[in-house]
Parts: structure tokens; C-alpha cells; sequence
């Protein structure tokens, strides 16, 4: 920048009376006038800019470089204002004679030109900086003040000084900051301080010094002397407070008030006589022990009061201390502790009525006597010095012997039974530690060979010596009382029955393999025994349990010293076989368990045969698994071998519990399915060989599930029978199809309805209600359902059978033998049962044209059948040669795909 101060003033074409300096030197006060002009760069002042920047007669160059130096950061800034937008900028500037001066510098931009006002603001610098000095001494006299300074503002604390830190507890004053001050004040102080506030009206009202309770970090409370100041926080009312901690004062008042009170209250007489010993203060104490009011005692001689002898200054040369015999004045004898002191040319003497301490004493003896709890008082010495019959009785030795002995020497053991260090016995953890033992369990064997458990303690005789001159060792004889607790230990972790580990020591036995401090790789084999239940029912209980105590101690034998056998119910039972490395030895394990468990049993002259289906799991050290969830998959994988034909083993994988998890939550899933009614039935023709006509369709369930899609009836519907489900499924099924045929045949559809029986609805007593029920409410004649009953459900329990089969006869339904030749096919069979319809299993239908032996097989069912007016179906027809040689064979029926898929009601008829 270039400066020009000619004559004007100002450089060429720019007046510095513009009413805009004006403006600017009204706003900024009285200064210097300067301006910039853009276009050029060229820096103008009024005269005076020299003496202000304390360079008086300075030429034009330095000026120039000084106001340029100190306006360019506000050149830099206006350049990216608006025109018109006025900036101030305050400067610290030291002239050439080293004097600092703060310099203010008002601009506003106009267009193509920076106009300014510079004067000197550095009296208003000094100003603020002897205020600030003072609020720094202000604020170190507050932060160095060991009352504690506090502010708050609307309850709330703003400020507080160190000691105040200190005092809450906290590291800093930020754990402070916001906390409400009620917090550091006792409730019951609190109205008091509310009030006192209340009369602070106006700024720098003070209140009196007032005492007020406050509330310390630890919760304890103490006294403070308070002041109260009205003063104001960031602009807005506050009160700053400053407390004086008089607790210590109060202590010493209060203990001057205790002392001048303790002579007057004390259980001691206390009495002070002069240089001759008369006396000259008698407390009420002194009073009640010798039965003589103090009016009656000043001034005569202690002696005579006391019935005996006694000399203050003899008692301090004999050490101060002395037990002595003394006599009321009703003549009754007292055992004295006096102890003497000098004070003020005279004595005070203590005198400690013990009668009563030394008669209990005399008690206490008789009592320790006649105590069940051995009891010893072993000297400084670590020796004993008495000891009570009782500890004669429990330890077999005498007193006689004790005396003298040390503890030490006995053998005493720990509950792990490893044998004792001397230093670790309760009595020499007091004498080390001073802490009393309670409750040490110990074994001591005694000199007879005998053990005895023992509950031991031991303290300090008197726990106020510091020299811990004698101890007392007291103790109980626990054994047998730990015999039972060890059987009920025992009862608790062991099953009754075999005594074996229950699932609880199981459970925990699996844990320390898996997961303590010497885990190691583990097999777990879950065992349930098979053909158990036919012998529990048939045979009783009694033999039912004589069976798993055999079978439980044939496992023990048969496993290794460290395996774990359990039994965790019923007939169910587990080993745990650690440092098993692989499945080969596993296998050889099983096998071994497997052998022995199928040997006969031989009870009340039967013999006896079970077997086993195993479940394993190997889990190396440190699995991941919890106990119970590794028994969890053992117990799957022992599942899947009772699935899979019983009598075998399965080693559980990961695919095994993906399987189980899905049948478990498909099981779930099929429970709210029928529930929510999210079931359909599908429709599969049913084909007359002679008319090629649809005679009658099979009702089938069907299940979409909204996530896996359509569920096979293989996969859902063996879970429906296994759980209480079928029967659902079944009066579901008989209820949709009945609706849906009914309906059909009111059309003029003339075809009836079979449907399929489980065995368990055979068993259930709602199922002729509920067929009952389905022909009542659809109107569905009870000719035109057929129910179809598997052979082997007809063989499992063929009376019942029979009675449910004659019940449904008897409404009118008709009845199909399903799935005829897989069971105990027979003609006597077919005779027995009154039945309408017997249906070829598709397993022979399947094979005919490929298989001489499936021809015979089905044409002799035909005849058998025919023999006893039974309507034959065949089912499972693929293909048309199948068909044409049913036909010929003389077959009255068929179904199958060929003939027609199961589909949806509405596709089969619409």
C-alpha cells in the first residue's frame, strides 16, 4: 500500500469529511481518521496518526508501514464484507519507546475505498487488567481458603473451591457441578437454610452465622457454621456460602461436658484426698459401692471409710495398682481393684467394685465345667494351661496330660485331609494375627486311633490385651452330625434307586471334564434301555426297579476307575468317559456297555433280556458347549437310534441337530396350525376297473407351511402321531372332507369318501361322536364314508379294535382294511373283523408285471378277499399295464397317479 498525506489530506478524489467518517468517528469516538483506496492502494490519514502511534515527526514511509502493519487484518476480512458493513479490530502495539499501547481501529467499506477511525483505548486496558489482577487475588484467596466456598444458583451448585471438593469426596469440582445443594445438607438443617436464604434480598445481603448440619461423602453428618452471601452467577442471582467444619470444636465441648459429668456417672468410685489422706471428693459411684453419702464422707480419712487399710502412696510405689478387700458400711466384705494417682498435692483413687466380676468368675468356672464344648486356655507360652472334662472326653486324653502339652504336637488334619502345618492352627493365626477363628474344621486323631471332627475356635482370653497374653480354644465334636451331612451330601447328588450320579453330579462332573483346570476330550453316551416298559408293566415295579439296579451296576463295572455313571431317570442312563480320543475307541466303549447290558437277567427265576439305544457325543477339551447342552445332543442323538430301529448306537453331528431342531419347531408349528386351521385336504380319485368311472376319492391332509413351503404327510404326519396331535388332525380331516363331499353330492356328484384312521384314533373315545357329529352337521350319508384302519393298527390291540370298529359299523359307515398283506394277513383275519373294503398295499402292485411272485401274491388277495365279500382296491397304480392286469386279475378298484394326483377340491371337480 502506498500512502499519500498531501495538504487535502486524503488522496485525489476522496473527501475524509464524507458524512461516512462522520459516522464512523461519532461511533467510535474521538481518533484519527485514515482511509484505503482499493483501485490503488493507497493508505491516507488526518494529522495526528504520528503522535498516536507514538511516533511524533515520523516521515511518511514509517507511518505508512506502521497503520498498514496494523490495520491488515482488517484489509484482509473487508475485502469479503459488504459494502457499508462496518468491523472493529483492537490492537497491542509497542512503540519505539518500548511503552505498550492498545490501539482500536474502525472501518467501513464503500465502494472502491476502506474508510477508518483509529484512536487509543489503552486506559480501558489498564482498567481490565487491575480488575483482573484483583479477581485474581480474589479467586486465590478463595481457592487457598480452607473454609469451603461454595455457589448455587436455582439449588443447583455452580462453584466450589478445594476444601469443598475435599469435603464431598470428590476428585474434582466437575463431580459437583449441577449437583442440587440439598444433597450436602441434612434434612433437617434444610428449612432453617431455606429460610435464611428467603431474607437475602437484594445483592450482597449477608446472613448471620448460623450452624447447620451437613451431610459428608460417607454419608456421616457434622456441624458447620454458615454464611450465607446474595450475589449473582453469569449475570443471574446465586448465593455463595461459606462453611466453617465445627465439628472438632463441638467434639471438645462435648468432652469437657463428658469428663466433668464421668466422675458423677461412672460404675468406679472415685475419691481424691489430700496429702494425709483425707477426702475431699466422693462420687455417687463411691456412694453406692460403700453405702456413705459424700456429706457424710469429706474430710475423714479413706481408711475409715473403706474398713481397711489403704494408703495412696504406699499403693503408687507398689506400681499404682493393688487388689485389695474392702468393707461397705453395712459391714458385707468387697473385692476392690484400687488404682492411685497424684494430683495437686493430693491422690485419686479408683476403686473398681470386682465382687460381682469375681463371683462369676467362681461361676464360670462351675459352668466351663459342666459344658458338651471342650474348652482351653493356652498360655502366652503356646502351652495349656486348664482344660474342661469335656475336652478330656473328646480328645481321650486326660487333663493331667494336657497340661503343660502344646497343640501343636497333636496331629491335626484339614478337611481336604491333608495333614496340618502348626502355623496354620486357629491358635496360631490368633497369636499371629490377633483375629479371632470361628467355625475351623478339623480332624485330630486321637491317641485311641478314633478320628474326631472337630468346629473349632478360637480368640484372645481378653481381646482388649494387646499382648495377647492367653487364649481360649473351644470346640465341638461334629462327627457325627458330618457323617450325616455327608450322607445327606451323598443323597443329594446320587440317585436313590442304583445309587449312581443323578443328573445333578452328572451335570457337574461334565463341566470340571469340559471346562476346570484339568479338562480333557469327553464322551458323553446317553443310554436308554429298550423293552424296559414291556417288563415294567408285565412284570411290576418292583422288578422293573431290581432290572435298573442290575443294569446300573453292570454300566459301573463295565466302565473304567474315573468314568462317570448316571442315572437320570426312568430307564435312562449316562456315561462320561474322559482321555477318549476318537471314535474307534468310542465305538469299542459302546460296544463293550452294549454287551453287558444284554447278558440275561435273571429275577424270581425269569430270565430277562434288554438292549440299548445309545446316543454319543465327542467333545474335545475346552468345547464350547455347556453341560447340559452336550447331554442335550447326546440325548438327540440316542433319539435317532431309537428312530432308527433301537438297539444301536448314533454319534450325534450338527446335521443330526439340525434335523431334530426342525422336527421340533415343525411339531410347534403344526400345533398352531391346526389350531389356526392352516391345514387343506387334497382329493385323490378313486377309479371303477369295470366302468372307468371315479367311484369314490380319498381325503388326504395337506400342509403348507408358510416358510419350508409344503411339508411331506411322511415328514409331518409321524410327528402328529408320536405327540397328542393325530387326533386333531384326524376330527379336523373328517370335519373338512365330510363339508366338502356333502356339498359335491348335493350338486349331483354321486362319489363317496374314504379316509384314513390312525392307530391311535382307534383309541380315542371321541372318534364316533365325532364321526357322528361330521354326518349329522353336513348331511354326508354315513353309506358314503368309508374309514380305512391300517392291519397293523388292527394287530396292536385287536379287541379294542374290534369294539370301535363294531361302534362305527353300527352308524352306518363303512370300513376298509388299508395298506392288506404288509401285517398278519390271514383269512380267519378278514372273517373276524366286519369290514367292507381291503386295500392292496402299492408295495405288491408296484412290481406287478416285473415280479411272478407279486401276481400270485395279489391275485391270491383278490380271492381271499372275494371269499368274504370284501370290495378290492388297489392302490399305488403307476402306469397302464398296471392298470390292465388289475383288471384282468379281477380287481374291483384302483387309485394312484396314474389314475389321478391328489389335488384340491376345486381342481378335481370344477
Amino acid at each position: 500500500m502506498d500512502a499519500n498525506a498531501n495538504s487535502a489530506g486524503g488522496p485525489a478524489g476522496v473527501s475524509l469529511e464524507h458524512e461516512q467518517v462522520i459516522d464512523l468517528a461519532l461511533s467510535a469516538g474521538r481518533g484519527v481518521v485514515w482511509s484505503l483506496d482499493f483501485a490503488n492502494d493507497r493508505l491516507s490519514w488526518r494529522p495526528g496518526l504520528d503522535e498516536l502511534l507514538g511516533v511524533p515527526g515520523a516521515d511518511e514511509a514509517e507511518i505508512r508501514a506502521r497503520l498498514a502493519e496494523l490495520i491488515k487484518p482488517l484489509v484482509v476480512t473487508i475485502r469479503a464484507t459488504d459494502v457499508w458493513e462496518d468491523l472493529d479490530l483492537e490492537q497491542s502495539y509497542e512503540t519505539p519507546e518500548g511503552e505498550i499501547r492498545w490501539l482500536r481501529f474502525t472501518a467501513r467499506r464503500s465502494e472502491g475505498h476502506l474508510l477508518g477511525i483509529a484512536h487509543n483505548v489503552t486506559d480501558r486496558h489498564e482498567d481490565r487488567r487491575e480488575l483482573a489482577d484483583l479477581a485474581d487475588r480474589y479467586r486465590l484467596l478463595v481457592e487457598l481458603s480452607p473454609d469451603m466456598i461454595a455457589v448455587h444458583q436455582d439449588g443447583a451448585i455452580v462453584y466450589a473451591n478445594p476444601a469443598a471438593v475435599r469435603f464431598a469426596g470428590g476428585d474434582s469440582p466437575a463431580a459437583l457441578l449441577g449437583r442440587p445443594i440439598t444433597d450436602f445438607v441434612d434434612s433437617r438443617s434444610q428449612s432453617d437454610m431455606f429460610e435464611r436464604l428467603n431474607r437475602l434480598t437484594v445483592p450482597g445481603a449477608t446472613s448471620d452465622p448460623a450452624e447447620a448440619k451437613f451431610v459428608r461423602a460417607d454419608g456421616t453428618r457434622c456441624a458447620m457454621e454458615v454464611v450465607s452471601v446474595r450475589t449473582t452467577w453469569a449475570g443471574r442471582p446465586a448465593f455463595q456460602v461459606i462453611m466453617r467444619d465445627v465439628s472438632a470444636q463441638k467434639a471438645a465441648e462435648t468432652a469437657l461436658r463428658y469428663q466433668a459429668a464421668l466422675v458423677q456417672h461412672v460404675s468406679d468410685a472415685i475419691i481424691a484426698t489430700d496429702a494425709k489422706g483425707r477426702v475431699t471428693s466422693w462420687n455417687p459411684a463411691a456412694e453406692t459401692i460403700y453405702g456413705l453419702p459424700a456429706a457424710g464422707a469429706f474430710g475423714r480419712r479413706v481408711s475409715e471409710l473403706v474398713g481397711a487399710p489403704l494408703d495412696p502412696a504406699a499403693v503408687l510405689r507398689n506400681g499404682g495398682v493393688s487388689q485389695e478387700t474392702h468393707r461397705a458400711a453395712d459391714g458385707s466384705a468387697l473385692s476392690v481393684r484400687v488404682s492411685a494417682a497424684e494430683m495437686d498435692g493430693g491422690f485419686v483413687l479408683v476403686c473398681a467394685d470386682e465382687t460381682a466380676r469375681r463371683r462369676a468368675e467362681r461361676q464360670y468356672s462351675t459352668v466351663v465345667a459342666s459344658l458338651d464344648e471342650g474348652v482351653l486356655v493356652i498360655g502366652a507360652s503356646g502351652l495349656v494351661i486348664s482344660a474342661n472334662p469335656a475336652a478330656e472326653r473328646i480328645l481321650g486324653i486326660p487333663e493331667v496330660a494336657m497340661l503343660g502339652s502344646s497343640p501343636h504336637e497333636w496331629p491335626v488334619y484339614a478337611e481336604s485331609g491333608q495333614r496340618m502345618s502348626p502355623s496354620e492352627y486357629p491358635s496360631a493365626q490368633v497369636r499371629r494375627t490377633g483375629i479371632a477363628q470361628q467355625g475351623r474344621v478339623m480332624r485330630v486323631l486321637r491317641r485311641d486311633g478314633r478320628n474326631v471332627w472337630l468346629s473349632a475356635s478360637c480368640r484372645a482370653m481378653n481381646p482388649e490385651d494387646s499382648d495377647l497374653s492367653a487364649y481360649v480354644l473351644s470346640f465341638t465334636d461334629i462327627t457325627e452330625r458330618r457323617a450325616i451331612g455327608e450322607r445327606l451330601e451323598h443323597d443329594a447328588t446320587h440317585d436313590p434307586l442304583t445309587g449312581l450320579a443323578n443328573r445333578t453330579l452328572v451335570l457337574a462332573e461334565l463341566a470340571a471334564r469340559l471346562h476346570g483346570p484339568h479338562r480333557t476330550s469327553t464322551a458323553v453316551l446317553f443310554i436308554d434301555l429298550d423293552k424296559f416298559k414291556v417288563i415294567n408293566d408285565s412284570l411290576g415295579h418292583t422288578v422293573g426297579d431290581r432290572v435298573l439296579r442290575i443294569a446300573g451296576e453292570r454300566l459301573r463295572r463295565a466302565v473304567r476307575r474315573d468314568d462317570v455313571v448316571g442315572r437320570l431317570g426312568g430307564d435312562e442312563f449316562v456315561v462320561i468317559a474322559s482321555e477318549m480320543h476318537g471314535e474307534p475307541e468310542v465305538r469299542a466303549l459302546t460296544e463293550h456297555l452294549r454287551d453287558s447290558l444284554t447278558r440275561p437277567i435273571s429275577v424270581d427265576g425269569r430270565k430277562l433280556h434288554v438292549d440299548a439305544s445309545i446316543g454319543i457325543v465327542l467333545a474335545a477339551a475346552g468345547d464350547p458347549r455347556a453341560a447340559d447342552e452336550l447331554l442335550r445332543d447326546a440325548d438327540v442323538a440316542m433319539y435317532q437310534a431309537k428312530t432308527l430301529g433301537r438297539s444301536r448306537y448314533e454319534f450325534f453331528d450338527v446335521e443330526l441337530r439340525r434335523r431334530m431342531q426342525r422336527r421340533l419347531r415343525l411339531e410347534q408349528d403344526l400345533r398352531d396350525a391346526v389350531r389356526l386351521g392352516k391345514l387343506w385336504a387334497a382329493y385323490q380319485p378313486v377309479v371303477d376297473l369295470r366302468t372307468n368311472r371315479m367311484v369314490a376319492v380319498e381325503g388326504l391332509l395337506r400342509w403348507t407351511h408358510p416358510v419350508h413351503g409344503a411339508v411331506p404327510p411322511m415328514e409331518f404326519i409321524p410327528l402328529a402321531e408320536e405327540s397328542d396331535l393325530i387326533n386333531q388332525l384326524g376330527a379336523h380331516v373328517l370335519r373338512v372332507t365330510t363339508q366338502e363331499l356333502a356339498a359335491r353330492r348335493a350338486s349331483g356328484l354321486d362319489v363317496d369318501l374314504k379316509i384314513n384312521l390312525s392307530t391311535r384314533q382307534l383309541d380315542d373315545p371321541a372318534l364316533i361322536p365325532d364321526v357322528e357329529r361330521a354326518l349329522h352337521t353336513t348331511g354326508l350319508p354315513a353309506k358314503a364314508l368309508c374309514l380305512e384302519i391300517t392291519e397293523s393298527a388292527l394287530m396292536r390291540d385287536s379287541a379294542l379294535a374290534s369294539e370301535a370298529l363294531s361302534a362305527l359299523r353300527e352308524i352306518g359307515v363303512r370300513l376298509a382294511i388299508d395298506d392288506f398283506g404288509t401285517g398278519y394277513s390271514s383269512l380267519a383275519q378278514l372273517q373276524r373283523l366286519t369290514l367292507d373294503t381291503l386295500k392292496i398295499d402299492r408295495s405288491f402292485v408296484m412290481r406287478l408285471g416285473d415280479s411272478a411272485d407279486a401276481e400270485a401274491i395279489v391275485t391270491s388277495i383278490i380271492a381271499m378277499a372275494h371269499a368274504v365279500q370284501l370290495t378290492v382296491v388297489a392302490e399305488g397304480v403307476e402306469n397302464e399295464m398296471q392298470l390292465n392286469l388289475l383288471r384282468e386279475l379281477g380287481c374291483d378298484q384302483a387309485q394312484g397317479y396314474y389314475l389321478g394326483k391328489p389335488m384340491p377340491a376345486r381342481e378335481l371337480w370344477d
